[in-house]
């Protein structure tokens, strides 16, 4: 039997799958590289820790009222928070000196981490629903403070779960980049939507939501939202959240999509926790940097399980090799998910 070899749905991006070399999902689990850090044990983190984070730039604090917006000031630090976002230690992207005045060619933006939780392991397919859902408007509240600076033209949330997925620590984090540039990817999904969009009438992605929901890569699906095992998938066990009506960013989420969002966060990724042995993995969000929520563009968030590793042949081509197809990932998270 020959092997398929698949393009992306929109990129210039080639898959082999791999068919005579597909493994069962417990193939995939390995030994956990260090055990989850024992909570508040020197976790920077953790509650009571807060001053060996910079000062938070935003803090959920719960009220009778509701959810109170904060941020530490003048040396104060916040306690008995829900989420905290600080800048990042060691950023990829700093500020300028002056908002008014910056370097092309230097790497000016900002980088922040999002603490999920004050509980140390409450990630995504262990929490409870209304955190989840704090941290999902803690994503957009930041989204939005960093699309309004000048120089800012890109803001990139993402997760990075497990040592071998890039986390340094293990307390519940996502982290927040925004960048002076629109990033490759962003740029070719961005022209490959337009320029089907020009021709067709319509959004790729929402014809993409109309196959896949009635194919054999349809993970789980609510009112709101669609996950999939991507038709060219390069991570084994990789899958997508797309939310069903055309939407092109995060930034105009209702409270009850938000919720809905959270859900979908924690069923699929309790379903790999679940079938895979809590692997490590990355997820981040594919939005337009524009706020026209009319563009052709449909924001979607992008899991990869880490549970391989590129060589030669994947560094050296562009062409990378996945040994699990998604119609047979798809079936096994659907059959955890049941």
């Amino acid at each position: 039997m020959l092997n398929d070899f698949r393009k992306d749905y929109i990129l210039d991006r080639w898959v082999v799958i791999a068919t005579e070399r597909q493994r069962r999902p417990v193939d995939f689990i390995r030994e956990t590289a260090t055990k989850r850090r024992a909570e508040g044990d020197l976790c920077p983190f953790c509650p009571g820790n807060e001053e060996k984070t910079p000062p938070a730039t935003l803090v959920y604090l719960q009220s009778e009222e509701g959810i109170v917006k904060e941020k530490d000031t003048n040396g104060h630090r916040h306690r008995k928070w829900l989420i905290r976002c600080v800048p990042n230690l060691y950023p990829a992207f700093s500020p300028p000196k002056k908002d008014d005045l910056w370097e092309e060619g230097k790497a000016v933006g900002y980088h922040e981490v999002l603490i999920e939780s004050p509980n140390h392991n409450e990630h995504p397919a262990e929490a409870r629903i209304p955190q989840l859902t704090h941290v999902i408007n803690g994503y957009i509240d930041r989204l939005k403070a960093f699309s309004s600076t000048p120089f800012v033209k890109y803001v990139s949330i993402f997760r990075n779960h497990g040592s071998e997925a890039g986390a340094s620590l293990s307390h519940a984090h996502s982290q927040i980049i925004a960048t002076p540039i629109v990033p490759t990817v962003l740029t070719e999904e961005l022209s490959s939507s337009m320029e089907f969009h020009q021709k067709h009438g319509e959004c790729v992605f929402c014809e993409i939501v109309g196959k896949e929901s009635k194919g054999p890569r349809m993970i789980w699906e609510n009112p709101e939202y669609l996950a999939f095992a991507p038709w060219a998938a390069i991570h084994p066990f990789e899958f997508w959240i797309i939310p069903k009506t055309h939407q092109a960013s995060l930034s105009n989420l209702q409270q009850k999509n938000v919720e809905s969002l959270a859900h979908a966060l924690k069923t699929c990724l309790g379903a790999l926790r679940k079938l895979l042995n809590d692997p490590p993995y990355n997820f981040a969000f594919h939005i337009t940097p524009h706020e026209n929520t009319h563009e052709p563009y449909h924001w979607h968030l992008e899991v990869y399980p880490k549970l391989t590793i590129w060589a030669g042949f994947e560094k050296s081509t562009g062409i990378h090799i996945n040994t699990m197809s998604p119609e047979r990932a798809a079936e096994q998270m659907k059959e955890i998910i049941e």
